[in-house]
């Protein structure tokens, strides 16, 4: 019988367990933005790279380690801090309840329900996002052994290699809506890939306007191409890099809801 409360022998069960994407099927999608509009959306506890790269993924999980199947995806731009390169989150849609709450409560990733489409046949990979009504992304990509910009991998391999670190900011807006509770803290945090699969794709990418999810700021300056993977991948446990200011960090606090106006 379930029960509300967990013993200690049921919570000594989950004590050190890894959290594992089994045969995790991924296509990531790479472009060039305009400098400026990195500046623009980066907390200041963050500097912009020396590119200003964007990536987006969206991913197919049919087994992991801490719940069902799901599909997820995400979208980041390349930031440092300290000297150390990392991908910063801006929005992260995700199919499954769970996997949300975990990522948003203990990462502080901005997760939020959508509609994800994700199709492989053969070389040809099809998918989309949608959420409340908006397809805002959708990717045609053609598994290839080349980039739409031949010198796409070298880009990609000089800025983040085999990966570089997530960095998120974890915080808890305020109860009685005076500013918040948890003082926003900057994280960071590695997922390792461990690819049984890897090779290059030629995409035709898509973004439409969302006032709720806005990919499509990100202009696309030069599509550089995408990396497809298949692979067991291992989020590591993050760490914790200091408070930031929250009256800097206010006008960016609001990626994890939708913008929903009187």
């Amino acid at each position: 019988m379930g029960s509300f409360i967990k013993t200690m022998e049921q919570l000594q069960q989950t004590a050190g367990g890894k959290t594992i994407f089994f045969d995790a099927r991924m296509l990531t999608v790479y472009w060039e933005t305009k400098p400026e509009i990195i500046e623009k959306i980066l907390p200041k506890c963050l500097k912009p790279g020396p590119v200003p790269l964007v990536n987006a993924f969206i991913a197919d999980y049919p087994r992991t380690s801490f719940c069902p199947p799901y599909k997820e995806a995400g979208i980041f731009v390349l930031a440092e801090k300290d000297g150390v390169l990392g991908n910063y989150c801006l929005d992260m849609p995700i199919t499954d309840g769970m996997a949300m709450a975990m990522g948003r409560e203990i990462c502080g990733l901005p997760k939020k329900p959508a509609d994800i489409r994700m199709n492989c046949d053969g070389k040809k990979l099809t998918g989309s996002i949608a959420r409340n009504g908006i397809e805002f992304f959708r990717i045609d990509a053609e598994i290839a052994g080349k980039m739409n910009a031949e010198e796409g991998r070298d880009v990609v391999d000089a800025q983040i290699g085999d990966g570089v670190p997530m960095y998120n900011i974890k915080y808890s807006k305020a109860v009685d809506g005076s500013g918040f509770d948890l003082p926003p803290t900057l994280v960071r945090q590695r997922l390792v890939y461990n690819n049984k699969e890897k090779d290059m794709a030629v995409c035709q990418m898509a973004l439409t306007d969302s006032p709720h999810d806005p990919w499509a700021e990100l202009e696309v300056v030069k599509m550089l191409g995408g990396i497809y993977t298949v692979g067991d991948n291992v989020l590591e446990s993050g760490e914790n890099l200091g408070q930031i200011n929250p009256m800097e960090f206010l006008p960016y606090s609001y990626i994890r809801w939708d913008w929903w106006l009187k």
